[in-house]
């Protein structure tokens, strides 16, 4: 299995390290192979598709997610554990897995989870996927966690869009949809998930709706509605768990699309940007302007010059 991400090892003082570990994935408590409290590891970040993704290297005995730490730290995800060299033993609730290199484990963030190393160098990735939305998409069939089966020909369709998402440039909410799809159907196949709930069901219409017609400047979520065939507040209220309107969402989607169009461009004069901008769904410039600044911090004429 060709190898995702190569993550350096370095000495660090645990201490360090379980820092740099609740800066990114929360608070962990990490138990070293000696008594020096040195361990050789190293965390560092990115954006992987739309997802948050933690990389990180180690060769701790193990690292734990007691009860303590979750009431210390909640924040409310599933960690889509991507074990990329080395290996690892993830026990969660009634679920224990031996990983090898290329295997996968949903982590729920919000019960006790144990990870262990056995002094071995392990690297891993770490997707982080928001709770609400995967349960609000296909209900607590993930609660307490679930290993991802690599018997399953989903597995290769999932980690090949992992895959993708390393290597594209730019926040790439197509590759993210097509994940959670993909997610969906091996719920599904498993027969975990059972049958999605309407609700469920027109969310994932429209995010991927959204995701096909963010480009078109006529399309807002009135039209989402419309082709969705429910009123605009019905529509709010399934947005609701996610924290954000569907206008909100759309104006996200282009603003990223335009963010990574952007940034794939060497040289971009000015009225390159503002084609960018039309291209991208905007009809206002002023507008386009004032919330690519208030997102990314930059103007979008400085995103391209940096590229």
């Amino acid at each position: 299995m060709q190898s995702l991400m190569t993550p350096g090892h370095k000495p660090v003082q645990v201490e360090i390290l379980e820092a740099e570990i609740r800066k990114v994935c929360g608070s962990f408590d990490l138990e070293p192979m000696r008594r020096s409290g040195v361990v050789n590891g190293d965390v560092t970040t990115r954006r992987v598709g739309p997802f948050d993704t933690a990389i990180v290297a180690l060769d701790a005995s193990e690292v734990a997610r007691s009860t303590r730490s979750i009431r210390q730290d909640p924040g409310e995800y599933f960690f889509l554990l991507v074990q990329d060299a080395g290996q690892c033993r993830v026990e969660q609730g009634d679920h224990v897995a031996e990983l090898l290199p290329g295997d996968m484990f949903l982590v729920d963030s919000v019960k006790p989870s144990t990870f262990l190393y056995r002094g071995e160098r392990s690297n891993q990735v770490s997707l982080h996927i928001p709770r609400d939305e995967v349960v609000h998409r296909f209900g607590n069939a993930c609660a307490g966690g679930l290993p991802i089966l690599r018997d399953d020909p989903l597995w290769v369709a999932m980690r090949a869009v992992i895959a993708k998402m390393l290597l594209e440039d730019g926040a790439q909410a197509q590759l993210g949809e097509a994940f959670l799809c993909l997610m969906g159907a091996y719920l599904h196949s498993s027969r975990v998930a059972g049958v999605a709930a309407p609700a469920e069901t027109l969310l994932s219409r429209a995010l991927a709706m959204i995701d096909r017609h963010r480009a078109d400047p006529a399309f807002g979520p009135r039209e989402l509605a419309t082709r969705l065939n429910v009123s605009e507040r019905m529509l709010q209220r399934h947005f609701r768990p996610l924290g954000e309107t569907p206008g909100h969402r759309l104006l996200n989607r282009r603003l990223e699309l335009a963010h990574a169009r952007l940034t794939a461009r060497r040289e971009q004069p000015s009225e390159g940007v503002t084609a960018v901008a039309f291209d991208c769904g905007f009809n206002d410039l002023s507008y386009f302007y004032r919330e690519f600044r208030k997102k990314y911090g930059a103007t979008p004429g400085a995103v391209a010059r940096c590229h």
